[in-house]
């Protein structure tokens, strides 16, 4: 019987391929004998993460500069995608700006009232305008080429609103406070209305839609955050960084295929309470 999870030759394009979650889509693809093509701004990394593929999984992964608020940059990317591959199998939206939370840290702009136009127009544009142009490039031509898969990349802040008690800080004034953006949360949720218009779009052209909705990953932070976050959440931990290879897998693989228009969560049950 065929290993549904296969999906050997396929070609899997990954926006913010550089990124804490970004290498672990690659790797997920990779172990199941995918081939991953890595697309970021950030190039610094792609000669190790190609390297790090190759001698743990002998992928051929493939990396390409691209900055998805760019028309111009993606259509670039997949005309080198075409040339070197001749098909798209599917997409991860995974490029997003992710600020980093930490009581610890200097004064970061981050409050509503301080939150600036440029900024908030930013965080869109990656994260939600990019993810939409993507799919318009990447998943057009997997609707006239035999159906694919887009996965977004959104969170459990895309189901729920943040805790903004988690990241206050005793030692700093009402004013310099740190707090989780708007920006995060309200694209997070944008993602998940994307994938469910994109699900009934191309469902008669064999393109499947789905969003994943991954908890906090342990990466670090301070003490005092990991602390009242774990106490936010069922199992008592956060995530370690490879625990959603396996949702991956099963995302873009045979094993989801009656699955369209969902939203998969791994949270460790925080969004249940």
């Amino acid at each position: 019987m065929k290993d549904r999870f296969d999906i050997s030759g396929k070609v899997f394009v990954i926006t913010g391929g550089t990124g804490l979650l970004g290498y672990q889509h690659a790797a997920a693809i990779a172990e199941k004998n995918g081939i991953p093509v890595l697309l970021d701004i950030e190039t610094s990394r792609f000669q190790n993460i190609t390297d790090t593929l190759q001698e743990e999984f002998s992928s051929k992964a493939f990396c390409l500069e691209c900055d998805v608020t760019s028309e111009g940059s993606i259509e670039k990317c997949y005309q080198n995608i075409i040339e070197k591959y001749g098909r798209i199998d599917g997409l991860i939206n995974n490029a997003a700006i992710n600020t980093k939370m930490q009581v610890s840290d200097k004064f970061v702009q981050t409050k509503l009232e301080d939150l600036s136009l440029e900024n908030w127009q930013n965080d869109f544009n990656v994260s939600v305008t990019g993810a939409f142009l993507c799919s318009r490039i990447f998943g057009g031509h997997m609707a006239n080429n035999e159906g694919g898969i887009i996965i977004n990349i959104s969170s459990d802040l895309g189901i729920i609103a943040p805790d903004q008690r988690i990241y206050f800080s005793n030692d700093k004034e009402e004013s310099a406070q740190v707090v989780k953006p708007v920006t995060y949360s309200v694209t997070k949720h944008a993602l998940i209305g994307l994938t469910k218009y994109l699900a009934t779009y191309w469902a008669d052209k064999g393109v499947r839609s789905n969003a994943l909705c991954p908890g906090g990953v342990f990466s670090g932070q301070s003490i005092e955050i990991v602390q009242r976050l774990t106490e936010r959440i069922p199992l008592g931990r956060m995530a370690e960084v490879d625990e959603y290879r396996g949702a991956i897998q099963f995302l873009c693989s045979d094993a989801s295929r009656y699955m369209n228009g969902s939203s998969l969560v791994l949270d460790g049950g925080r969004t249940v309470w």
